[in-house]
């Protein structure tokens, strides 16, 4: 970055940091300790091993910013707690997390008598994760969406050939918007500015010229995660982008989209994550009947072919959310607060 090269470690630093002085100042005392959610499973991590490199990372991150105390939580036992705040008898519950990377899920015993004689390690029965959840699902719009419209299925002349105007790869860092970045070089733009010559369609490539020099990743993708909200709330929406920075071409795309496509579209990361909630089943012995409730939180978990997952499962009448959005945070806020009390 700017010509030096940082850890990631230091990078979380700074974030952490900065979170940590804001509260000091909020709360005027010195905050050392913190209650930390984490992923059942990391992020691209295939191994135990892989998990505990990236939990050694984020634990060096906190140190470094000025904490003398960090626990670590599994974020949808975070969300069981803030659950179990509501409950008067205990109950059996299974946690579907759904986070930006990835979707974890644990099954555990909760409630208020269960918290007054102390919670034992038998009261999780048992977790499960997979790397899969809304970022997969923005890149599966991306993919079969925005690119087309980009170009993707674009075709050149060269030599008296047909062949695709503009190589894969340039589509695939789309799928991300923080990868786009990584596109705005020399190289690239030879490639681009040649393409856009011998394609059949420059017009589409032009777009794709003009999102990749405005560094447009993050607007696109803002664009994306609006249309599969809306996918969430209707049986169609209109894909909707437009920036014209200054002195740049402007870019405007308006694309028709069903549920129906998009549904289809992230079918086998659907199955990614039914796998995951059978594995969770079979490896605690429980059947589905057992559960009393099932808790969704995350903002995937509004996306209509998630949740049917469960509702097919588990019965309409035993789903339960809400504070999708804070409800990992709320149920650390208990975990740090009950542990400080002891």
């Amino acid at each position: 970055m700017f010509g030096r090269r940082h850890r990631l470690e230091e990078l979380t630093t700074r974030i952490v940091s900065d979170l940590r002085k804001q509260a000091e100042e909020q709360f005027m005392q010195p905050v050392r300790r913190a209650t930390v959610g984490r992923p059942v499973r990391f992020v691209g991590a295939k191994s135990e091993e892989e998990d505990d490199l990236a939990l050694s990372r984020l634990h060096e991150a906190f140190m470094a910013a000025g904490f003398e105390e960090v626990m670590f939580e599994l974020e949808p036992v975070g969300a069981a707690f803030a659950y179990e705040a509501t409950l008067d008898r205990d109950e059996l519950i299974l946690i579907g997390d759904f986070g930006g990377g990835t979707s974890d899920f644990s099954l555990l015993r909760v409630g208020p008598g269960i918290r007054s004689r102390g919670r034992r390690p038998e009261n999780l029965l048992g977790n499960t994760g997979v790397g899969v959840a809304g970022d997969a699902f923005d890149a599966r719009i991306v993919r079969k969406l925005v690119s087309p419209a980009l170009g993707s299925n674009s075709e050149a002349r060269s030599l008296n050939k047909i062949l695709p105007a503009v190589p894969a790869w340039i589509y695939t860092h789309l799928e991300h918007w923080h990868y786009l970045s990584f596109l705005r070089t020399n190289n690239v733009r030879e490639i681009l500015k040649s393409a856009q010559l011998r394609a059949l369609e420059p017009e589409k490539v032009e777009s794709l010229i003009a999102v990749v020099e405005g560094d447009l990743g993050y607007q696109l993708h803002q664009s994306v995660q609006k249309v599969k909200y809306e996918l969430s709330h209707k049986e169609s929406a209109e894909f909707a982008f437009r920036d014209g920075a200054p002195g740049a071409s402007t870019v405007e795309l308006r694309i028709p989209v069903t549920r129906a496509q998009f549904e289809s579209w992230i079918g086998e990361d659907l199955a990614a994550i039914e796998h995951s909630l059978d594995v969770l089943l079979r490896s605690t012995g429980t059947n589905a009947g057992e559960v009393d409730r099932v808790f969704l939180t995350g903002g995937t978990s509004f996306v209509p072919a998630v949740r049917r997952i469960f509702t097919d499962r588990f019965g309409r009448d035993r789903i339960r959310g809400g504070n999708e959005f804070t409800s990992v945070a709320q149920g650390l806020a208990l975990r740090g607060a009950a542990a400080a009390r002891r």
